[in-house]
């Protein structure tokens, strides 16, 4: 088994044990810490990373990229979903999940939108609280910021939770 994750190696497989789970959530977020500090060239959702993001969701230069930053995390372990630049995709019911964990990807309602419009990847859990990796964000937490920052926030600020690393049969 290249690699040793089961989990990314067939949709099919639904589930795989603790360790395997727990590896595949650390490769996640090895991956997702080398991308702090990547930055937008001019500040308008551009420069050749952001655009790699991008690219994985099928969106062009200029698009908001806080979804397609997730994509491409999880793209870059193997994994075939998700796949999207549009937020509220993230947050499909068969994964969402209130117990929080490491790789989990948070989603945060926006009233002015009346939707998920920001997404990050939760690192640590501490207490109430988490640290989270977040692109097209800024050090104030904007959903429209300029960058990858490791912000911390409130679990109250999370208005739903997906767990795209735990594999889940349709109909189970």
């Amino acid at each position: 088994m290249p690699g040793g994750n089961l989990l990314k190696e067939q949709a099919e497989i639904y589930t795989a044990d603790a360790a395997t789970e727990d590896n595949c959530r650390a490769a996640i977020l090895k991956i997702a810490r080398a991308e702090l500090g990547v930055r937008e060239l001019t500040g308008k959702n551009d420069g050749p990373r952001v655009e790699e993001y991008l690219a994985v969701a099928g969106l062009k230069k200029g698009q908001p990229w806080c979804a397609a930053f997730i994509s491409w995390i999880f793209r870059q372990e193997g994994f075939h979903e998700p796949i999207t630049g549009w937020s509220p995709s993230l947050f499909p019911a068969s994964r969402l999940t209130s117990k929080l964990k490491a790789a989990q990807v948070f989603g945060i309602y926006i009233p002015q939108k009346k939707r998920i419009a920001h997404a990050g990847i939760i690192e640590r859990i501490q207490g109430d609280w988490y640290l989270s990796i977040e692109g097209n964000t800024n050090l104030y937490g904007s959903i429209e910021g300029d960058g990858v920052y490791r912000r911390k926030r409130h679990t109250k600020t999370s208005y739903r939770t997906a767990d795209w690393v735990k594999m889940v049969k349709t109909g189970w």
